[in-house]
């Protein structure tokens, strides 16, 4: 696509303008604001300034192809940039198209079991190990927030804290009702049932973002229960926050009272912004939702289908057979990543639309 060049000198301008800034600022606050904008800027900027070379060494090819000794070099040349040029016409675009703010933000993931009975919970305990998995791969660390255990294994509910570079960007897509269709390990008939678990992924936000007062929020603390054995708590360290205006409840399970509290209130922070997100994209366009759906948590979003090996995204059309790889989260990215390249599509639609 061809970017007008009033928006490329518009961000080279702002880019030159922050540069300046942070050379005169003496504001820590103001440094640190301007730090994370430069930041944002310069591979943009950058992007810009590649563009315009090769766009004008293509113009002096153009040149010398006029000239007999020179035509033949020219225009292989020119071959090769007319390959390179729209390639990274379309980076730039992409790096200019409107984008998620939360997109490098670290993530909160919920996992919880639907539909099925204990099939659910272990089907839950699956999806997390799956993430888990993944996010090892990634780099990324996991931290468990959150856990109640099913009664022949796996998870009634499991609430993570994955911590890393552009995790919500990259985790955002796997919100929504997640199916499965296997033999359950109890089924002495060896029926297919069909089970279902929940998960959510949340933006984890900076404690600027989200303001929560005292007097709105109610602090429990409780005995937690777990399958027995040595690591159920015996003191009442476990901690409940309720905020009161809106009804969401929060919990943090683990050994430390004040560890608990302090990964609740993350928790709760989460949650409330998710439901600022939400309201916002509700007015927002579905334009974008259409591609790869909203993230609804009712809305189911992919089948695991383990008799067939088969595993389906809706929202995509996509199915692929290495559901075996998928589940150990090495090839989890199979599916993440055509998510992630429609999603570009549509925001790539959404600037070519207004410069139309």
């Amino acid at each position: 696509m061809r970017l007008p060049q009033a928006r490329l000198d518009q961000v080279l301008d702002r880019f030159r303008e922050v540069e300046a800034r942070m050379g005169a600022a003496t504001d820590g606050t103001e440094i640190v604001k301007l730090s994370k904008e430069y930041a944002e800027l310069r591979p943009v900027a950058e992007a810009v300034e590649t563009l315009a070379k090769l766009a004008a060494e293509r113009t002096g090819l153009e040149e010398m192809a006029g000239d007999p000794d020179m035509a033949e070099m020219a225009r292989d040349e020119m071959a090769a940039l007319d390959e390179k040029l729209p390639v990274l016409e379309r980076d730039l675009a992409l790096m200019l198209a409107p984008k998620d703010k939360d997109e490098n933000a670290s993530a909160i993931l919920e996992v919880r079991a639907g539909t099925g009975g204990d099939e659910a919970a272990l089907f839950a305990g699956d999806l997390f190990r799956m993430y888990q998995r993944y996010a090892q791969s990634q780099g990324w660390r996991v931290e468990v927030d959150s856990i109640s255990e099913g009664e022949m294994g796996g998870y009634k509910e499991i609430i993570a804290s994955i911590t890393g570079d552009g995790v919500f960007g990259r985790l955002k897509f796997e919100s929504g009702v997640h199916r499965v269709q296997r033999v359950p390990e109890t089924e002495a008939q060896g029926r297919i049932h069909t089970s279902a678990a929940t998960v959510a992924v949340l933006p984890e936000v900076e404690d600027v973002e989200i303001e929560i007062n005292e007097a709105d929020i109610r602090i429990d603390t409780y005995r937690s229960s777990g399958a027995g054995g040595q690591h159920v708590n015996k003191t009442d360290s476990a901690v409940r926050i309720t905020h009161i205006p809106t009804g969401v409840v929060v919990t943090s399970s683990e050994k430390s009272q004040h560890q608990n509290r302090a990964r609740a209130m993350k928790n709760l922070k989460a949650r409330l912004y998710d439901m600022q997100r939400e309201a916002l994209d509700t007015a927002r366009s579905d334009a974008r939702k259409s591609q790869v759906g909203s993230g609804d948590r009712s809305e189911r979003i992919r089948t695991y289908n383990f008799p067939q090996g088969r595993v389906t995204d809706h929202r995509i059309n996509l199915t692929l057979y290495n559901l075996g790889k998928v589940m150990e989260g090495e090839a989890l990215d199979d599916v993440i990543k055509p998510l992630i390249a429609e999603d570009q599509a549509a925001r790539l639609a959404t600037l070519e639309d207004g410069y139309n």
